[in-house]
């Protein structure tokens, strides 16, 4: 039998195993809407107060996304050096190591409405201001203010969920509250890829010059003010749910350094501390990555972030009906972030760029997918009175990664390229994996740690 023969009597195999696989893909893909659709479907289940949440954030995904994709590319069209682009990218971070556990305190006691009011008007004014006035120094103290506000903004968003949450919604809450921002984007993203071409032909200048990046982050920016609305219109419960309050007895008001000195707080906050430093040297220089090692245009990088985002947030609605289907929060955390680790170097040394996409899409959804069930996990083994200032900690080891991390990935990337920093970012992505199976392991999703725990 020839060759030509040998191939011939194989099509049929050939056939049946393509059609075989592409019937397993179309099966699994059908499942995976289904789970999608039905998580969707539960949304309208939520309070009022967590839907006009939800809202907010999603016009918040919707309408920054300009600055996310291109605030880098403008501070570099301005004249300034990677070094400094570290540094502003920096500087939000540094606010934030300062200013998390007061910023918690604070939202403790204003309330979760009004300290997200007055957190995101602080911050959207702060980076206004970066982009109207052109001063080095000047941006730099913007950029601090805007990393205090951030910081009043964010931490509020949990403990806020836990009041308007109850055990039955709690993980369905924070899932979407994290996928909903990514999904928002998609859609803000594949815009605002268009947006320096069109401000480019309407002011006269070059697709990549400063003034066009400058046009579109003044259209992020102002028009971002509109996530205030829902937040205004939001009324905020007293307390949480009697249910949960059988669950988790509210623990007497205390000392901040009582609660930050527990041994379960700091278990909770060390994986923190350690993705916060691999992420802060990498994540937010995706774009420069792309356009430099890849050379994509503006576009491209909308359409990549637009399909990244959209792939977070429908993996956060999925996320949910994971942990049941794995053993548990902490087993289903583990397992998808330490998948993403292979992503994670085959997005940093694939010499080509499809390859490199496909890692970058897979890597993030895996390693987000995570982030809001670990959130989830830890409001839950807190108390209420405790909540404020435990979100805080973990936001603040978060942020000393990010305050040294960005600053220290210029100065690598002006002398060597990217490819340490791949590295580093995997092994401390491994080390927190670890620490997270080892503290958290034997940990369930019903157990909570007594509120006397956290007493004097």
């Amino acid at each position: 039998m020839g060759v030509r023969e040998r191939y011939t009597s194989l099509l049929p195999y050939l056939f049946f195993l393509a059609l075989r696989k592409s019937t397993t893909f179309f099966l699994i893909s059908m499942k995976l809407l289904n789970v999608f659709l039905s998580q969707f479907m539960q949304v309208r289940k939520l309070g009022r107060p967590a839907k006009l949440f939800l809202l907010a954030l999603l016009l918040d995904g919707f309408l920054i996304s300009g600055w996310s994709l291109f605030f880098n590319f403008y501070i570099l069209e301005s004249g300034f050096s990677l070094e400094y682009l570290g540094l502003i990218n920096a500087m939000p971070s540094i606010a934030a190591l300062i200013f998390a556990v007061p910023m918690g305190m604070l939202s403790d006691k204003m309330g979760r409405k009004r300290a997200m009011l007055l957190g995101f008007l602080a911050a959207n004014t702060a980076m206004l201001l970066i982009l109207v006035v052109r001063q080095p120094l000047f941006m730099l103290s913007m950029a601090f203010i805007w990393g205090i506000g951030g910081q009043l903004f964010f931490l509020s968003h949990a403990p806020f969920m836990m009041k308007v949450s109850d055990d039955s919604s709690r993980d369905l809450l924070f899932s979407v509250s994290f996928g909903v921002f990514p999904l928002a984007s998609t859609l803000g993203n594949a815009i605002a890829g268009l947006l320096p071409g069109l401000f480019g032909r309407l002011l006269g200048v070059v697709v990549h010059s400063s003034l066009a990046y400058q046009a579109v982050l003044l259209v992020s920016v102002i028009s971002s003010f509109l996530v205030m609305l829902p937040i205004a219109l939001i009324r905020e419960p007293q307390t949480r749910p009697e249910a949960e309050r059988a669950v988790m007895p509210m623990a007497p008001r205390q000392s901040i350094w009582n609660v930050l000195q527990r041994p379960l707080t700091l278990k909770l906050a060390l994986p923190n501390l350690i993705t916060g430093f691999g992420a802060a040297m990498l994540i937010p220089y995706m774009n420069v990555f792309f356009a430099e090692r890849h050379h994509l245009g503006n576009q491209h990088l909308g359409l990549l972030f637009s399909l990244a985002s959209l792939l977070v947030g429908l993996a956060t609605f999925i996320g949910p009906r994971l942990v049941g289907n794995l053993g548990g929060k902490i087993r289903m955390i583990v397992l998808v972030q330490s998948a993403s680790l292979a992503f994670l170097l085959l997005l940093g040394f694939s010499p080509l760029v499809w390859p490199a996409v496909v890692g970058f899409l897979v890597r993030g959804t895996l390693m987000n997918m995570a982030a809001p069930l670990f959130n989830a996990f830890a409001m839950e083994q807190t108390p209420e009175a405790a909540q404020g200032a435990v979100n805080s900690l973990r936001a603040w080891v978060w942020n000393v990664g990010w305050a040294v991390g960005p600053y220290i990935s210029g100065v690598v990337q002006e002398r060597y390229g990217f490819s340490p920093l791949f590295i580093a970012t995997g092994v401390l992505y491994a080390v927190a994996i670890t620490l997270t199976w080892v503290f958290f392991h034997k940990y369930t999703r019903r157990e909570v740690i007594p509120a006397a725990a956290y007493s004097d």
